[in-house]
């Protein structure tokens, strides 16, 4: 299983981060922040996969161990963040690979791409040379998305970047790795979301904008009439535009 995706710069900004395993917030942060020491500090030359047991995820069967929280009792969520932060109110806190969950198994898969790092945290269910390959298909089917996908490019369409990721994996599990076949749902959820978007919009003038006007060929045939047809057909877009907002 998949267990999370991140995408982080070489000064540790996350620029994409989507958990398949519901963890609480401050969890989350806490492990964005471990992804990027182990990483950051590995050299070119060393293998791109690596093992981190203490990244613990939670396992489906592991909730029971007590209760809603890993906290006191009743607690939910705001126990097992307390306790991972504040501990025992000596500021000592928990760390990520004391919650009481061991998973010895989770491992990091990584490729690092001019000033982004494109992270997979797997179980050992997964294979790493395969999680490479989908790392690589995640990022030709952004560059085919964006055409050259930049780190601005995260940061101002990201939703358009968790779409992208959506038609490769959900729950945790691989949908699709043809690169061709993602690229054609996302361009045509692209199309269909920009023509609802006009159509639903009534401040768009696409009314005066009228198809076969002959604006131009009849400017061609002479000077006078052509510009008196092509006013009288701006006249009647701008009568139809009016009467369609309910002016």
């Amino acid at each position: 299983m998949i267990h999370a995706v991140l995408i982080f710069n070489t000064h540790g900004k996350p620029r994409l981060s989507k958990f398949f395993t519901p963890l609480p917030p401050m969890v989350q942060q806490q492990l964005i922040s471990q992804i990027f020491s182990l990483i950051s500090d590995r050299s070119a030359g060393l293998c791109n996969f690596l093992d981190a047991p203490d990244l613990v995820f939670p396992t489906p069967g592991s909730g029971s161990r007590s209760g809603p929280g890993f906290g006191s009792a009743g607690n939910g969520v705001k126990g097992k963040e307390k306790d991972i932060i504040g501990g025992n109110g000596n500021g000592s806190g928990l760390g990520i690979g004391e919650l009481g969950l061991r998973n010895d198994d989770t491992r990091v898969i990584y490729r690092h791409y001019a000033t982004l790092y494109f992270v997979f945290v797997v179980d050992g269910a997964e294979s790493e040379l395969g999680i490479l390959d989908l790392i690589q298909v995640f990022v030709e089917s952004l560059d085919r998305a964006f055409e050259n996908v930049c780190e601005l490019d995260l940061i101002f369409h990201y939703d358009e970047v968790h779409h992208v990721l959506s038609e490769i994996i959900q729950g945790g599990l691989v949908l699709e790795t043809n690169i061709n076949e993602i690229s054609a749902c996302v361009n045509a959820a692209s199309k269909n979301r920009k023509a609802s978007s006009a159509s639903s919009n009534p401040l768009v003038p696409s009314a005066l904008v009228l198809p076969g006007s002959g604006g131009r060929g009849s400017r061609g045939g002479g000077g006078g009439g052509g510009r008196s047809g092509s006013r009288g057909g701006s006249a009647d877009g701008a009568r139809r535009w009016l009467a369609a907002m309910g002016v």
